[in-house]
């Protein structure tokens, strides 16, 4: 059955609450494993689901539970040597946290129920917050305190989002299951004022856990204060599962005909966000907090994609998979800089290659990739973003999008100079002792980067294209 792909992390994180702390992080690891295998299975042999008006396979939900997978694995590997210097006072609760944030991220992509997602993306929110307060200090209790509150009234509107869908169903006297699948195909009889309302909550609700501005305030403190591995999969799969929701809700209003008003919207909050972050970036003292705010870009740009249709649509979804891939790899070297360093603030990093070259490496790369240099993903989904928007008529969108792309990368460039380069204390100079499970998991990542911009398997082209067919209502 479909859904036992979620149900054991679930039951590996019971467990891990009162396991030992050395047989937490193994099960971790083996949890990881068993998921990518399950995942893999999936791609094979299409398993069905036990209660199919709830749970069920689509492409946009598949390559997200394939990224999380993989995320998901790597990123255990990576965790299992970082617990052991990172001092977590109470590490099963933090282990346990993990898995408990990977099983509801994954019942998110098979999510077709429309109430089942809503309870599956507030489910994700409960579980990754002991994570931002797993330090305890002042800053990360209030990071964990906005982050609950802010995106608790996210969901709160995307719940009436959802009760707004039956309201169109009832208007347009509609007798079908309240599942994304059913109400994409009955979308031309829904009543298309309510549906709009509705599009409209729901868009505001998971675009704030997506992190969209002006609701993004959460995001830079929630990435920063959380230990790395976390922040990895905060901002590298948790994005993805609030953008699910938006995604599936926009193809009902492609399939109503309404595609323009959600394209606009969608558009329009894209480019808020992207600029957003190019103010936020330039002046930013805090190199995690630095790539929080490129993550809040990244989310703007995939937004805009996905609101142009299209190629557009396509360089979205290509956008947030290589995403996932560079930024998690980002993430898990600032844990490594920050062991090296003991400092979170960027005046206090320099000469990163005679320090640490294996992770200046990594940190270069994910700086080359998440600022969409070629050959990365990055850089062939902006391409194609920018194309899909020339071909719709979008010129002033996609000249601000340009210059704003421009912003980002000069601030960013600005900062990996001084760190990487740049003069420290003398009491930290010398060589930092790099240790490889803290390394090859970030070059992994990279290099499934890479090879997917190289070579690309038909099944996974395919899947792409349908769900870019099915979210732009063609090409």
């Amino acid at each position: 059955m479909l859904e036992i792909i979620f149900l054991i992390p679930f039951v590996t994180a019971i467990a891990a609450f009162f396991l030992p702390r050395t047989a937490g992080r193994r099960l971790m690891v083996i949890t990881g494993i068993i998921h990518l295998f399950f995942t893999a299975m999936i791609w094979i042999n299409r398993p069905a689901a036990m209660f199919p008006g709830y749970f069920g396979i689509w492409s946009e939900g598949l390559l997200s539970l394939t990224v999380i997978s993989l995320l998901f694995c790597l990123i255990s590997i990576y965790t299992m040597e970082y617990l052991k210097h990172s001092h977590i006072q109470h590490e099963n609760v933090f282990i346990g946290s993990l898995l408990l944030f990977l099983s509801t991220m994954t019942m998110v992509t098979l999510s077709d129920h429309i109430m089942v997602m809503w309870i599956a993306i507030e489910a994700t929110t409960l579980t990754s917050a002991p994570l931002i307060f797993t330090h305890r200090t002042p800053r990360s209790l209030e990071a964990t305190w906005k982050y609950v509150l802010i995106c608790s009234v996210g969901i709160a509107m995307a719940l009436l989002g959802s009760v707004l869908i039956t309201l169109a169903m009832d208007v347009g006297h509609v007798n079908v299951p309240v599942s994304f699948s059913e109400l994409t195909g009955a979308a031309t009889q829904l009543d298309p004022v309510w549906l709009k309302a509705a599009f409209v909550f729901i868009f505001v609700g998971y675009g704030t856990k997506m992190g969209l501005a002006p609701m993004h305030t959460w995001l830079p403190d929630a990435h920063s204060e959380a230990p790395s591995p976390a922040s990895a999969m905060l901002s590298g799969v948790l994005l993805n599962c609030a953008y699910l929701g938006i995604f599936k809700t926009n193809k009902i209003m492609v399939a109503a005909g309404l595609g323009n008003f959600s394209g606009t919207i969608l558009m329009v909050f894209g480019l808020m966000s992207i600029m957003a972050a190019a103010t936020f970036i330039i002046k930013q003292t805090e190199y995690k907090r630095m790539l929080a705010y490129s993550s809040i870009e990244n989310m703007g740009i995939i937004a805009f994609g996905t609101g142009i249709g299209g190629i557009g649509a396509y360089g979205a979804i290509l956008c947030l998979i290589h995403h996932s891939l560079i930024k998690s790899s980002l993430f898990l070297t600032s844990g490594n800089i920050h062991s090296g360093y003991n400092s979170w603030f960027i005046d206090q990093i320099g000469r990163l290659p005679r320090r640490m070259p294996k992770t200046f490496v990594a940190f270069l790369a994910g700086f080359a990739g998440i600022a969409g240099f070629p050959p990365f993903g990055m850089f062939i989904g902006e391409m194609l973003i920018i194309f899909g928007g020339f071909r719709a008529g979008h010129y002033a969108m996609i000249a601000i999008f340009i210059l704003s792309l421009c912003f980002i990368f000069a601030g960013l460039s600005n900062q990996i100079i001084k760190m990487s380069f740049g003069d420290v204390p003398e009491e930290i100079k010398g060589v930092f002792h790099e240790k490889a499970s803290l390394v090859w998991p970030q070059y992994a990542l990279l290099l499934t980067s890479l090879a997917l911009c190289v070579w690309m398997p038909d099944i996974l082209y395919q899947t792409i294209m349908d769900a870019a067919m099915a979210m732009s209502g063609g090409f």
